[in-house]
C-alpha cells in the first residue's frame, strides 16, 4: 500500500492538535480530519499547570499568553454547608508551572488546530471519517463531507490515531468501551454573564461546591463570563422529573454558596446536558492504531482531568508514533505503543481513584480540614495541578492522604464531620 501520510489523525480537538504538532515537529507528514468546522462549542474550560509543559514544548504557549485567556491561579473547594479551602498552584510541591488558563474552548481549540496547521499538518474540516481499513503496511480511511466541504475520498497513511472523542470510531468498532457502573452521572451546564466574582487572584479560581448528591462548578472566563454546571447521579435526576433547565436553575437557587454570585447573572447560551459520560477503554493501541483524548476514556469533569488527559495523551501518542516511524526494527513499534498505553492508563487509574474519593463524604471532610504535616497539602495541591504522584516521596504522601480518607470514613473522628447541606435555607 502506498501511504500518502505518515499519520492520519481523526479529530482536531486538543489531543489531535497536540499529537499532530509533536509529529510535525519530528518531520512527519500528518493529516488531521475533523468532522466539524472550527470554532465550535465545547465544555471543559479549566486547565491545570502541568499542561503548560506540553503547550510550551509544541510552541503554542506564547500564543495562549497573548490570546486573551484568563490566567488561573488555583481553585477553591467548598461544601454546601459553607466550609471551604482555597489552593494556589504556586504552593504545590516544587511546582514548575504556577498558573494555567481558564479558556473558552471554541477559541482555545482553534488556536491549537491552527498551530498544528502552521507546523505543517494538513487539516481538513467538515470531513467525517466513515471507515478505516487496515493493511500490513498501513491504513486507508474513507471520508465523507459533513455538510458543505470536501467530497467523499480516501486517505492512505502508515498509522491512524483516533482522537474523535467519546464516539470514537475505533473504540466502538473493536468494542473497547466499558462504563464505570459506580459513576453513572448526569450533567447540565451553560454560560452566564454578570456573575459575581472577587477581585484579584481569587477571581480566577475554579470553584467546586460539593453538595449532598453531586457538585457544582463555577469557572470564570474573560469578559465577566462564567461557565456554570452541575453533576449529579443520573438516577436522582430521573427521579426528580425536572427538565435539564429546571434542574440547573433550582440547584443554583437552592445553594447559598452559589445563589449570591448568580443573583444578577444572565444565561446567554443554550442549556447543554450530558449523561453516562464516564467510561474506560480496554485497549489504547493495536498494530497500526492508537486512541487518545476522550477516545481513550473519560472519567468525570472534576479536577479538570478531561482536558488534561487529552493534552497528555496527545503528547504521548505523538511521541509513540514518532518513535515507531523512526525505528522499523522488529519489536520497536509494539514496545512504543505498549509504553504509551501503560503511561496513559496509569494516569487514568490515578484520576479514577481521586474521582471515586471525591464522591465520598470522608474525602471532602479530610480535604476541607487540611493537616500541615509531611507536606501533605502541597502534595495534594500538586496532584490537583496535574502532577500525579510520580516520585516515591509523592506516592507515599498520596497513599497516606487516601489512608486518612479511609480512616475518616471508618471512625469519623479525624476531623469534624460535614453535612453537605446548605448552612442556611434560601429565602
Amino acid at each position: 500500500m502506498q501511504a500518502t501520510f505518515d499519520v492520519a489523525i481523526i479529530g482536531g480537538g486538543p489531543a489531535g492538535s497536540v499529537a499532530g504538532s509533536i509529529l510535525a515537529q519530528a518531520g512527519r507528514s500528518v493529516i488531521i480530519l475533523e468532522k466539524e468546522a472550527f470554532p465550535r462549542f465545547r465544555v471543559g474550560e479549566s486547565m491545570v499547570p502541568a499542561s503548560c509543559e506540553t503547550l510550551a514544548r509544541i510552541g503554542v504557549k506564547p500564543k495562549l499568553d497573548q490570546g486573551g485567556f484568563l490566567i488561573k491561579y488555583g481553585g477553591e473547594i467548598c461544601s454546601a454547608c459553607g466550609t471551604r479551602f482555597r489552593f494556589l498552584f504556586r504552593n504545590g510541591l516544587r511546582p514548575k508551572w504556577k498558573t494555567s488558563y481558564q479558556v473558552e474552548r471554541a477559541k482555545f481549540d482553534q488556536v491549537l488546530l491552527d498551530h498544528a496547521r502552521e507546523l505543517g499538518c494538513e487539516v481538513r474540516e467538515r470531513t467525517a471519517v466513515q471507515d478505516v481499513e487496515f493493511y500490513p503496511d498501513g491504513v486507508k480511511l474513507r471520508t465523507g463531507g459533513a455538510g458543505p466541504g470536501p467530497e467523499s475520498s480516501t486517505v492512505a497513511a502508515r498509522y491512524v490515531l483516533d482522537c474523535s472523542g467519546r464516539h470514537s470510531l475505533l473504540a466502538h468498532r473493536f468494542h473497547l468501551r466499558e462504563p464505570y457502573p459506580d459513576l453513572r452521572k448526569f450533567s447540565v451546564y451553560a454560560y452566564y454573564e454578570n456573575v459575581g466574582r472577587p477581585e484579584g487572584e481569587a477571581g480566577t479560581l475554579t470553584r467546586m461546591i460539593r453538595t449532598e448528591d453531586g457538585w457544582i462548578w463555577m469557572i470564570p472566563l474573560v469578559g465577566g463570563k462564567c461557565s456554570i454546571g452541575i453533576v449529579t447521579g443520573i438516577d436522582r435526576y430521573r427521579a426528580a422529573r425536572l427538565s435539564p433547565e429546571e434542574t440547573l436553575d433550582r440547584t443554583l437557587r437552592d445553594q447559598p454558596e452559589v445563589s449570591a454570585w448568580v443573583r444578577d447573572a444572565r444565561r446567554y447560551t443554550p442549556i447543554y446536558a450530558a449523561s453516562d459520560f464516564s467510561y474506560r477503554v480496554t485497549r489504547l493501541a493495536g498494530d497500526r492504531w492508537l486512541l487518545a483524548g476522550d477516545a481513550a476514556g473519560f472519567i468525570d469533569p472534576v479536577f479538570s482531568n478531561g482536558i488534561y488527559m487529552a493534552i497528555y495523551s496527545g503528547e504521548r501518542a505523538g511521541d509513540a508514533l514518532a518513535l515507531a516511524l523512526g525505528n522499523e526494527k522488529p519489536g520497536s513499534r509494539p514496545e512504543a505503543f505498549r509504553n504509551y498505553e501503560t503511561a496513559v492508563q496509569r494516569r487514568f487509574d490515578f484520576y479514577l481513584k481521586l474521582v471515586r474519593a471525591w464522591y465520598t463524604q470522608p474525602f471532602i471532610e479530610i480535604f476541607l480540614h487540611p493537616k500541615e504535616m509531611f507536606d501533605l497539602v502541597p502534595t495534594v495541591n500538586s496532584a490537583l495541578g496535574g502532577n500525579p504522584a510520580r516520585s516515591w516521596s509523592s506516592r507515599w504522601r498520596m497513599k497516606f492522604f487516601f489512608m486518612l480518607v479511609y480512616l475518616q470514613g471508618r471512625t469519623g473522628r479525624l476531623v469534624p464531620g460535614l453535612t453537605l447541606k446548605p448552612a442556611i435555607l434560601p429565602g
